[in-house]
């Protein structure tokens, strides 16, 4: 090998290196805080099942619908276990994906699995973040067999409209949310039904949907996490009485 063409393969390994390493450290998750962990452990009434794919929380009671839920981006799902613990309490069955390099947008059909798996059970499906962008795709594309959608501090695109399909739509958003993109949130409500249930959770921020610390860009919370999640599980609880049953008795 001539010694330009070493020198050459030399750069090109660093270079191939360099971004090597550069696409792992941005792959980084964000992990779950003591308080996620603790709402994974299984008992007083609830039982948390974790898969390759899923992790499962269930209560002692069996009420329609079930909850999919993506995670936000570079999220590891058990952040969200606060408040799918809360709503197995309720008798809810949520499902939390889990997505290959933490990305909903790596698998935005993920939710299939689930619907095969329990073919006659009703199911709404939402997401944080860029997770509730793909839950809506997915919605979007299966109306068949999603009954409504919720949003924590997301927003559809134009692949994700729900418009179209006209389903229940709960969208969910803290005051204090510093990662969302407004412009693009107030843009996305022309994918929305005119019937969709907007509610903003005073003091709540980006973050505190899930269980992970604070996210890069996030204002701080005026909130503990504690009340962002009761009153994201509370409005979800309603939506699906008031909406999502509602729709369905229509």
């Amino acid at each position: 090998m001539s010694q330009a063409r070493k020198k050459w393969f030399q750069a090109l390994v660093l270079v191939t290196l360099g971004a090597i390493c550069l696409a792992i450290w941005y792959l980084q998750p964000y992990q779950p805080d003591q308080a996620a962990l603790t709402a994974m452990q299984g008992g007083e009434g609830i039982t948390v099942m974790d898969t390759n794919d899923w992790i499962i929380f269930q209560g002692g009671e069996s009420r329609e619908p079930g909850l999919i839920l993506y995670p936000g981006a570079l999220v590891k799902p058990e952040s969200y276990a606060p408040i799918a613990r809360a709503l197995a309490g309720s008798g809810y069955h949520v499902f939390l994906a889990r997505m290959p390099l933490n990305l909903a947008v790596s698998d935005m059909t993920r939710a299939t699995q689930v619907l095969k798996a329990y073919p006659n059970k009703t199911f709404v499906i939402g997401g944080h973040s860029l997770g509730g962008t793909m839950a809506a795709q997915f919605a979007a594309n299966h109306p068949d067999r999603i009954n409504g959608v919720f949003l924590l501090g997301a927003y559809p695109n134009s692949q994700g409209n729900l418009k179209k399909v006209n389903l229940p739509v709960l969208s969910l958003l803290g005051s204090r949310d510093g990662v969302i993109n407004m412009e693009r949130f107030m843009e996305s409500k022309q994918y929305l039904p005119d019937r969709t249930v907007y509610m903003s959770i005073e003091g709540g921020n980006h973050s505190q949907f899930g269980s992970y610390g604070s996210q890069e860009g996030d204002q701080p919370a005026a909130i503990t996490p504690q009340e962002q999640w009761q009153q994201t599980v509370a409005a979800i609880k309603d939506w699906l009485l008031n909406e999502v049953t509602m729709m369905n008795v229509e």
